[in-house]
């Protein structure tokens, strides 16, 4: 799925990082625990999160996941804005919770991520 279809299904805003370039999500995984995320093939994945924080983008960074998208119309930092741009990770901010975000991506065709 087109970042510009994700970007206008779940009324997203763009925080900083690559999303001026269109590139295909191929998956999505939603947790607000960064470990759980390390146990599964995020590849070409949007991450969705209400965690914010350093962690989250470390995280991404680590298992080169393109996009984190921070829900629950959570207030990102400067610095952690910063950190993913940095890092070449595209940021999205929402209103919708993490259960409606994810919920409106799969009724999509997005599908989640596969364990490792």
């Amino acid at each position: 799925m087109k970042l510009s279809r994700i970007i206008s299904l779940l009324d997203a805003n763009i925080l900083g990082g690559h999303a001026g370039d269109d590139f295909e999500i191929a998956s999505a995984f939603g947790s607000d625990m960064m470990s759980d995320v390390l146990a599964f093939d995020v590849e070409n994945t949007l991450l969705l999160t209400g965690l914010v924080n350093q962690h989250v983008i470390r995280t991404a960074e680590l298992l080169d996941v393109k996009c984190v998208l921070f829900v629950r119309g959570k207030t990102v930092p400067k610095e952690i804005i910063k950190q993913a741009e940095d890092a070449g990770i595209c940021l999205l901010h929402t209103g919708k919770t993490l259960y409606v975000s994810c919920g409106i991506l799969y009724n999509a065709g997005l599908p989640g991520c596969q364990r490792r």
